[in-house]
């Protein structure tokens, strides 16, 4: 159904805001390069107006915290089915951007800007080349969106294409306009950028074994995650939702950006916010935020339900320290907090680290 949202006034005798329109469909797009968040908190905003050299340009293109891109249409003129039929298009384009292409569309963005540097001071995790634009999801930016419109997108959006439409209204407030914003797909059930092959990559089906990045800085610490049994992600829905996967009896493999994989476990419960996650410590159960020490774990986020920590209990099966994470050459890697990966690496991989893990079936 078409998404319309109302703002009323707060009082003794509250008013519906009237209904209002902005000048001008580009002075949206100016508002959402000066203020990225107004699309997502959880994208780096890379590019505007981008040529596909077959005619066509692309309003704005985006990295999610994975490094998968982001391509965001708004309607302008168009009718909302020939805006979704026009990203279909430009997504084939971009598919087969590479790191070098990426870099190059940075620079005509942000001149003389480090995409490397902004990446990790952005997302506070190195960007690596290897999962740069793995895959890539489509956002359609409206005003409005008509009914055979929303049909096409949940069409795609039910056979595991990542596209969503994100919906503006404008209110008036006296001389003051307020804008609203209104996903038609909740983004932490729609079809996200993932780590499946891309097309005309080697694919297979998911082998079963999870996977788990955990950042170890500022905001969380392997050495304690380790010593309690637990993985966590926090600071936005983009990095805690993908927990919400995993149930008990799920075996997931823990990799440290930068350092290597650290560990396997059998998850022992669901994902759960910090504000009700308890840890047994000296043999008493206590809150997790009275315990853990040695990072922040989103503590100023505690009442935020989209970006505070979140945490799975887990029983280590094999763990190791920092310093003795496993690196080679040719091992998975991947920036979403757990993911299903379904490329033959990912099989090789599991094989590699039950080998150096001492870990049989």
């Amino acid at each position: 159904m078409p998404i319309r949202t109302q703002i009323w006034t707060v009082g003794a005798q509250p008013a519906p805001l009237k209904n209002a329109v902005l000048a001008s469909e580009q002075f949206l797009e100016d508002m959402i390069v000066s203020a990225p968040a107004l699309l997502s908190e959880d994208w780096l905003l890379i590019g505007r107006q981008e040529s596909t050299g077959q005619g066509g340009r692309i309003d704005l293109l985006a990295l999610a915290p994975d490094a998968s891109l982001v391509l965001i249409e708004l309607k302008r003129e168009r009718t909302p089915r020939e805006v979704v039929a026009q990203a279909l298009d430009y997504a084939v384009w971009v598919e087969r951007l590479q790191a070098n292409d990426i870099e190059a569309i940075y620079q005509r963005f942000k001149p003389g800007a480090d995409l490397a540097a902004d990446f990790q001071a952005r997302f506070g995790a190195p960007l690596e080349a290897e999962a740069l634009n793995q895959s890539h999801q489509i956002v359609i930016v409206a005003a409005e969106l008509d009914a055979s419109s929303e049909r096409i997108v949940g069409y795609l959006s039910e056979r595991d294409i990542a596209i969503n439409v994100l919906c503006f209204q404008v209110f008036q407030l006296g001389d003051q306009q307020l804008i609203s914003r209104a996903w038609l797909l909740d983004p932490s059930e729609a079809p996200q950028a993932s780590s499946a092959s891309k097309p005309g990559m080697p694919a297979e089906p998911w082998n079963g074994e999870f996977y788990c990045s955990f950042g170890d800085a500022e905001h969380r610490n392997w050495a304690e995650a380790r010593h309690y049994g637990f993985v966590c992600g926090g600071g936005g829905s983009w990095y805690s939702n993908s927990l919400k996967m995993l149930a008990p009896g799920d075996r997931i493999w823990v990799n440290v950006p930068g350092a290597g994989y650290v560990g396997v476990a059998k998850v022992t419960g669901h994902a759960t916010p910090a504000a009700e996650f308890s840890l047994l410590h000296n043999g008493e159960e206590r809150p997790a935020l009275d315990v853990l020490d040695a990072a922040l774990y989103h503590r100023e986020q505690i009442d935020d339900p989209e970006r505070c920590e979140y945490f799975v209990p887990v029983q280590w099966l094999h763990s190791l320290p920092l310093s003795e994470a496993v690196k080679e050459v040719g091992l998975f890697g991947n920036q979403n907090t757990i993911c299903r990966p379904t490329t033959p690496k990912w099989r090789w991989t599991v094989e590699r680290l039950k080998k150096r893990f001492g870990i049989a079936g």
